[in-house]
């Protein structure tokens, strides 16, 4: 089903594309058709894959009618269409004797709708809709102006609150509560429209189980196909690997439980293992450049995810940064109080939202919170009738928290490489070991970094499954000599 669908829109697009070659075509030449062919077929391979994809991967990924905006020519040209119709149909349906051509045309489609709903189970149903849509017997009816629109329109309505998802029943509702001809046999059209958008999604919902199956078959095969139509498709997944083999090189990365890394010289001896050269590839994914246009190939398809969650671990350290300079200012007393870190964490978190774009959002954003923080703070240190937080400790929190904006901020700092550790150790540990136990600075927010780290795995895993043969012969060539190429592990 994803084939037909992708094919037919992959069909629609580069509409303009054949002018473009007869203009750059020599007089009297034809153009040039095979390239416009491979262009077409390398494009149905990429949405293939692409819809294929998000799928198997995003869990509530479904079909939404795709409409023109109304400010667009598309969208105007779409209107005036649609109304000129309409009003055909009501002059037909008034006049006397009325006309039924357009009504017949509706009434055909309303059946062809219909049937494209049937499951091969609905043996009777699907008898009862031919026999009561007689396109024949209708034809005869308008021909002698016994047509009943009416009655053939209820018989629709009841067919389709038999076959509807429970979330159409008010639209079912309203429907049979229309009288007049036109706007009944519009609005029908409009939840036949919907009811198929939602057996689309149905049946996607149905199929997803045996998609899982062969996904990475499919995946590993489409992109294949690509790579023999453009061999060049694997250049940027090159570059960044590359980039990563030589950062991994010249630093080692320590074990989870250590807090810093440890330099060793270009010409160290030891051994750099394609499976750290790949992690270290995929955590720079959660910190690329927007700027940088050489994203990798292979991982295109997750890029939307990847930015998500890029984003999520930027204010996840800048949380863990405001709870670690109030505790620090604040003691463990007004930590300990029941519900005071929750409410503590919802403000920040609230406060962060949205900031992350712009340098100068994250600025007021900071100052903000540091208001929010004192007067937390206050509050706490009142209901606990303990005393009062010094003026000089007040100002010096909100500075501290003020400045959490700057890149070299030794507070994010700190706490960016402990959340980069523990996110290497789940790379590490792989989808089927529990998730490694977070620092002691990060645990008042070990449920978040959990999650973070179960969708990034989930995300670097799949993709090294299905991209594996790929990345391996390139890590090969990065890592070891011509005559060591045959011991390199495999990148799975």
């Amino acid at each position: 089903m994803p084939n037909n669908s992708r094919e037919e829109s992959a069909d629609d697009t580069p509409t303009d594309v054949p002018h473009l070659e007869r203009l750059h075509s020599p007089t009297g030449s034809p153009p040039n058709t095979a390239s416009l062919s491979n262009l077409m077929e390398l494009e149905r391979c990429v949405s293939n894959l692409s819809l294929a994809h998000e799928i198997v991967v995003n869990g509530d990924f479904c079909f939404t009618p795709q409409s023109p905006s109304k400010d667009s020519l598309e969208g105007r040209v779409t209107e005036i269409v649609h109304r000129a119709f309409w009003d055909s149909l009501q002059e037909q349906l008034h006049s006397n004797p009325p006309n039924y051509s357009h009504a017949i045309i509706l009434l055909q489609e309303m059946k062809t709708m219909l049937q494209s709903l049937l499951l091969p189970g609905h043996v009777r149903l699907r008898s009862q809709l031919d026999e009561v849509l007689d396109m024949e017997l209708i034809q005869q009816e308008a021909d002698h102006g016994a047509l009943d629109v009416h009655r053939l329109a209820g018989y629709v309505i009841n067919t389709m609150g038999s076959l509807c998802a429970p979330v159409r029943d008010p639209e079912i509702r309203a429907l049979r509560a229309l009288t007049e001809p036109v706007e009944l046999l519009r609005e029908i059209f409009q939840v036949l429209g919907l009811m198929k958008t939602d057996m689309v999604n149905f049946t996607i919902q149905s199929l997803r189980p045996h998609l899982l199956q062969q996904a990475v078959q499919y995946e590993r095969a489409k992109f294949q196909q690509i790579l023999d139509k453009q061999p060049d498709s694997l250049d940027n997944t090159t570059a960044w690997l590359q980039a990563a083999a030589l950062g991994t090189a010249s630093v080692v990365t320590p074990p989870s439980g250590e807090s810093g890394p440890e330099s060793s010289g270009p010409d160290s001896h030891r051994p750099v293992s394609p499976t750290a050269v790949l992690n270290q590839a995929y955590m720079r994914l959660l910190r690329w450049d927007p700027q940088d246009p050489k994203y990798p190939e292979t991982v295109l398809m997750d890029r939307a995810r990847l930015d998500a969650l890029g984003q999520r671990l930027a204010v996840l350290v800048l949380e863990a940064s405001v709870l670690l300079l109030t505790s620090t200012q604040c003691g463990g007393a007004v930590f300990s109080l029941q519900g005071f870190v929750g409410k503590l964490k919802q403000s920040v978190t609230a406060l962060l939202e949205g900031s992350h774009t712009r340098e100068a959002d994250l600025k007021e954003a900071l100052l903000g919170i540091g208001e929010q923080v004192v007067v937390q703070v206050k509050e706490a240190l009142t209901t606990q009738g303990g005393p009062p937080l010094p003026r000089d400790s007040q100002d010096r929190l909100r500075g501290q928290i003020s400045d959490l904006w700057k890149h070299d901020n030794p507070i994010c700092t700190l706490i960016g490489d402990r959340v980069q550790v523990y996110l290497q150790a789940t790379l590490e540990g792989g989808p089927a070991k529990r998730s490694p136990e977070p620092p002691a600075t990060l645990r008042l927010l070990s449920g978040e970094l959990a999650e973070l780290g179960t969708a990034f795995g989930r995300i670097v895993h799949f993709n090294r499954t299905v991209f594996g043969p790929f990345y391996a012969p390139v890590l090969r060539r990065l890592l070891f000599p011509p005559g060591e190429a045959e011991a390199g592990e495999d990148s799975r």
